[in-house]
Protein backbone atom coordinates (compact mmCIF):
# COMPACT_ATOMS: atom_id res chain seq x y z
CA UNK A 1 0.00 0.00 0.00
CA UNK A 2 1.34 3.44 -0.96
CA UNK A 3 2.22 6.07 1.63
CA UNK A 4 -0.57 8.30 0.24
CA UNK A 5 -3.19 5.59 0.77
CA UNK A 6 -1.99 4.92 4.32
CA UNK A 7 -2.20 8.61 5.16
CA UNK A 8 -5.65 8.82 3.56
CA UNK A 9 -6.93 5.89 5.65
CA UNK A 10 -5.53 7.44 8.82
CA UNK A 11 -7.25 10.73 7.96
CA UNK A 12 -10.61 9.04 7.33
CA UNK A 13 -10.34 7.03 10.56
CA UNK A 14 -9.59 10.20 12.53
CA UNK A 15 -12.44 12.10 10.84
CA UNK A 16 -14.98 9.37 11.53
CA UNK A 17 -13.89 9.22 15.16
CA UNK A 18 -14.25 12.97 15.54
CA UNK A 19 -17.70 12.88 13.95
CA UNK A 20 -18.78 10.16 16.35
CA UNK A 21 -17.88 12.40 19.27
CA UNK A 22 -19.98 15.23 17.89
CA UNK A 23 -23.08 13.22 17.00
CA UNK A 24 -23.13 10.86 19.97
CA UNK A 25 -26.59 10.83 21.62
CA UNK A 26 -27.06 13.94 23.70
CA UNK A 27 -23.62 15.34 22.82
CA UNK A 28 -23.86 18.44 20.65
CA UNK A 29 -21.44 21.30 20.01
CA UNK A 30 -23.55 23.31 22.47
CA UNK A 31 -22.54 20.91 25.24
CA UNK A 32 -18.89 20.93 24.24
CA UNK A 33 -18.86 24.73 24.39
CA UNK A 34 -19.73 24.41 28.06
CA UNK A 35 -16.93 21.96 28.69
CA UNK A 36 -19.35 19.04 29.05
CA UNK A 37 -17.59 15.85 28.00
CA UNK A 38 -20.20 13.22 28.92
CA UNK A 39 -23.33 12.58 26.88
CA UNK A 40 -26.59 13.41 28.62
CA UNK A 41 -28.89 10.49 29.36
CA UNK A 42 -32.50 9.81 28.49
CA UNK A 43 -32.85 8.37 31.99
CA UNK A 44 -33.23 12.00 33.10
CA UNK A 45 -35.92 14.40 31.96
CA UNK A 46 -35.59 17.85 33.44
CA UNK A 47 -38.77 19.80 34.14
CA UNK A 48 -40.48 22.37 36.32
CA UNK A 49 -43.67 22.55 38.33
CA UNK A 50 -44.89 26.13 38.76
CA UNK A 51 -47.34 26.87 41.57
CA UNK A 52 -49.47 29.73 40.24
CA UNK A 53 -51.10 30.24 43.66
CA UNK A 54 -47.76 31.48 45.00
CA UNK A 55 -46.88 33.55 41.92
CA UNK A 56 -47.51 37.19 42.83
CA UNK A 57 -48.77 39.49 40.09
CA UNK A 58 -46.30 42.25 40.86
CA UNK A 59 -43.28 39.94 41.23
CA UNK A 60 -40.78 39.73 38.38
CA UNK A 61 -37.88 38.15 40.23
CA UNK A 62 -37.76 35.13 37.90
CA UNK A 63 -37.71 37.38 34.82
CA UNK A 64 -34.96 39.59 36.24
CA UNK A 65 -32.88 36.57 37.27
CA UNK A 66 -33.20 35.12 33.77
CA UNK A 67 -32.10 38.40 32.21
CA UNK A 68 -29.06 38.67 34.49
CA UNK A 69 -28.01 35.06 34.06
CA UNK A 70 -28.24 35.08 30.28
CA UNK A 71 -27.16 38.64 29.51
CA UNK A 72 -30.57 39.75 28.21
CA UNK A 73 -31.68 43.36 28.07
CA UNK A 74 -35.09 42.61 29.54
CA UNK A 75 -37.43 43.35 26.65
CA UNK A 76 -37.00 47.11 26.74
CA UNK A 77 -38.00 47.35 23.07
CA UNK A 78 -40.10 45.14 20.74
CA UNK A 79 -36.93 43.72 19.18
CA UNK A 80 -35.33 42.70 22.50
CA UNK A 81 -35.20 39.08 23.62
CA UNK A 82 -37.02 38.01 26.74
CA UNK A 83 -36.88 34.34 27.58
CA UNK A 84 -39.43 34.51 30.41
CA UNK A 85 -42.44 36.81 30.47
CA UNK A 86 -45.11 37.18 33.11
CA UNK A 87 -48.65 36.85 31.78
CA UNK A 88 -51.95 37.58 33.49
CA UNK A 89 -54.93 35.26 33.07
CA UNK A 90 -58.56 35.99 33.89
CA UNK A 91 -61.52 33.62 33.92
CA UNK A 92 -64.32 35.67 32.33
CA UNK A 93 -67.00 33.59 34.01
CA UNK A 94 -65.71 33.63 37.58
CA UNK A 95 -63.54 36.74 37.44
CA UNK A 96 -60.61 34.78 38.94
CA UNK A 97 -57.24 36.26 38.05
CA UNK A 98 -53.78 34.76 38.29
CA UNK A 99 -50.25 35.43 37.17
CA UNK A 100 -47.68 33.00 35.82
CA UNK A 101 -44.30 32.91 34.06
CA UNK A 102 -44.32 31.74 30.45
CA UNK A 103 -41.22 30.38 28.78
CA UNK A 104 -40.18 27.58 26.42
CA UNK A 105 -42.16 24.56 27.59
CA UNK A 106 -39.43 22.06 26.62
CA UNK A 107 -41.86 19.73 24.89
CA UNK A 108 -41.26 16.03 24.45
CA UNK A 109 -42.53 16.48 20.88
CA UNK A 110 -41.38 20.06 20.11
CA UNK A 111 -42.99 21.63 17.00
CA UNK A 112 -39.97 23.95 16.68
CA UNK A 113 -37.72 20.95 16.07
CA UNK A 114 -40.11 19.43 13.53
CA UNK A 115 -40.11 22.50 11.26
CA UNK A 116 -36.44 23.52 11.51
CA UNK A 117 -34.82 23.00 8.07
CA UNK A 118 -31.24 22.89 9.38
CA UNK A 119 -31.64 20.89 12.62
CA UNK A 120 -30.59 23.99 14.56
CA UNK A 121 -33.55 23.44 16.88
CA UNK A 122 -33.00 20.20 18.74
CA UNK A 123 -33.99 18.36 21.90
CA UNK A 124 -31.32 16.88 24.14
CA UNK A 125 -31.72 13.37 25.48
CA UNK A 126 -32.64 14.87 28.87
CA UNK A 127 -35.56 16.83 27.38
CA UNK A 128 -34.02 20.33 27.20
CA UNK A 129 -34.86 22.06 23.91
CA UNK A 130 -32.09 24.27 22.50
CA UNK A 131 -30.97 26.17 19.40
CA UNK A 132 -27.54 25.62 17.87
CA UNK A 133 -26.53 29.15 16.79
CA UNK A 134 -23.98 27.74 14.34
CA UNK A 135 -26.76 26.06 12.36
CA UNK A 136 -29.57 28.59 12.73
CA UNK A 137 -30.19 30.55 9.50
CA UNK A 138 -32.79 32.88 11.01
CA UNK A 139 -35.73 31.60 8.96
CA UNK A 140 -37.98 31.84 12.03
CA UNK A 141 -40.11 28.82 11.12
CA UNK A 142 -39.71 27.67 14.72
CA UNK A 143 -41.15 30.94 16.01
CA UNK A 144 -44.26 30.42 13.91
CA UNK A 145 -44.56 26.79 15.00
CA UNK A 146 -44.27 27.43 18.75
CA UNK A 147 -47.75 27.62 20.30
CA UNK A 148 -46.34 29.41 23.36
CA UNK A 149 -44.69 32.35 21.55
CA UNK A 150 -41.60 31.45 23.53
CA UNK A 151 -38.93 32.24 20.95
CA UNK A 152 -37.24 35.53 20.07
CA UNK A 153 -35.19 36.72 17.12
CA UNK A 154 -31.95 38.64 17.65
CA UNK A 155 -32.19 41.74 15.43
CA UNK A 156 -29.18 43.73 16.60
CA UNK A 157 -25.47 43.06 17.19
CA UNK A 158 -24.75 41.80 20.71
CA UNK A 159 -22.12 43.06 23.11
CA UNK A 160 -20.81 41.98 26.53
CA UNK A 161 -22.23 38.48 26.23
CA UNK A 162 -22.17 35.93 29.02
CA UNK A 163 -19.48 33.33 28.12
CA UNK A 164 -21.70 30.36 29.06
CA UNK A 165 -24.62 31.58 26.91
CA UNK A 166 -23.68 31.82 23.22
CA UNK A 167 -25.96 34.17 21.27
CA UNK A 168 -25.79 35.86 17.88
CA UNK A 169 -27.44 38.41 15.60
CA UNK A 170 -29.75 36.83 13.03
CA UNK A 171 -30.52 33.76 15.13
CA UNK A 172 -33.50 32.56 17.14
CA UNK A 173 -33.26 31.92 20.87
CA UNK A 174 -35.40 30.95 23.85
CA UNK A 175 -35.23 29.67 27.41
CA UNK A 176 -32.50 27.04 27.72
CA UNK A 177 -33.62 25.99 31.19
CA UNK A 178 -30.20 27.39 32.17
CA UNK A 179 -28.57 24.30 30.69
CA UNK A 180 -25.13 25.65 31.60
CA UNK A 181 -26.17 25.61 35.26
CA UNK A 182 -28.04 22.31 35.09
CA UNK A 183 -24.98 20.58 33.64
CA UNK A 184 -23.06 21.73 36.73
CA UNK A 185 -25.68 20.34 39.11
CA UNK A 186 -27.32 23.71 39.79
CA UNK A 187 -30.90 24.93 39.48
CA UNK A 188 -32.08 27.26 36.71
CA UNK A 189 -31.72 30.90 37.72
CA UNK A 190 -35.50 31.51 37.77
CA UNK A 191 -36.15 28.66 40.21
CA UNK A 192 -33.34 29.77 42.49
CA UNK A 193 -34.48 33.41 42.50
CA UNK A 194 -38.20 32.89 43.17
CA UNK A 195 -38.86 34.30 46.66
CA UNK A 196 -41.98 32.18 47.15
CA UNK A 197 -40.41 28.95 45.87
CA UNK A 198 -43.11 28.80 43.22
CA UNK A 199 -40.83 27.05 40.71
CA UNK A 200 -39.87 23.47 41.56
CA UNK A 201 -37.14 22.07 39.29
CA UNK A 202 -36.15 18.43 39.03
CA UNK A 203 -36.03 15.10 37.24
CA UNK A 204 -39.47 14.08 35.98
CA UNK A 205 -38.22 10.55 35.28
CA UNK A 206 -37.17 9.91 38.88
CA UNK A 207 -40.22 8.79 40.89
CA UNK A 208 -38.44 9.73 44.11
CA UNK A 209 -37.53 13.29 43.08
CA UNK A 210 -39.29 16.19 44.79
CA UNK A 211 -40.98 17.25 41.57
CA UNK A 212 -42.30 13.77 40.79
CA UNK A 213 -43.68 13.34 44.29
CA UNK A 214 -45.32 16.77 44.10
CA UNK A 215 -46.94 16.05 40.74
CA UNK A 216 -48.40 12.85 42.17
CA UNK A 217 -49.74 14.73 45.19
CA UNK A 218 -51.33 17.77 43.54
CA UNK A 219 -53.33 18.51 40.42
CA UNK A 220 -51.21 20.01 37.66
CA UNK A 221 -51.71 20.73 34.01
CA UNK A 222 -49.88 21.58 30.81
CA UNK A 223 -50.56 24.73 28.81
CA UNK A 224 -52.37 23.59 25.64
CA UNK A 225 -52.45 19.99 26.75
CA UNK A 226 -54.76 19.35 23.80
CA UNK A 227 -51.75 19.54 21.48
CA UNK A 228 -50.25 16.38 22.98
CA UNK A 229 -46.73 17.84 23.24
CA UNK A 230 -46.06 16.46 26.75
CA UNK A 231 -44.39 19.61 28.03
CA UNK A 232 -41.62 19.61 30.61
CA UNK A 233 -43.19 22.64 32.30
CA UNK A 234 -46.29 21.94 34.40
CA UNK A 235 -48.53 24.39 36.23
CA UNK A 236 -50.31 23.90 39.55
CA UNK A 237 -53.45 25.87 40.33
CA UNK A 238 -54.69 26.66 36.82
Amino acid sequence: MSVANIQRRKFLKTSVGAAAVVIAPGMILFDMAHGKTEAVSGKVRWGMLINTANCAEDCNDCVMACNRENGLSGGLSPTDSQWIRKIELKDKRSGRELSLPMMCQHCEHPPCVDVCPTAASFKRADGIVLVDKHLCIGCRYCMMACPYKARSFVHEPLHDQVPDVPRGKGTVESCTMCVHRVDKGQQPACAEACPNKSILFGNLNDPDSDISRKIRAVASTEIRADLGLNTGIRYQGL
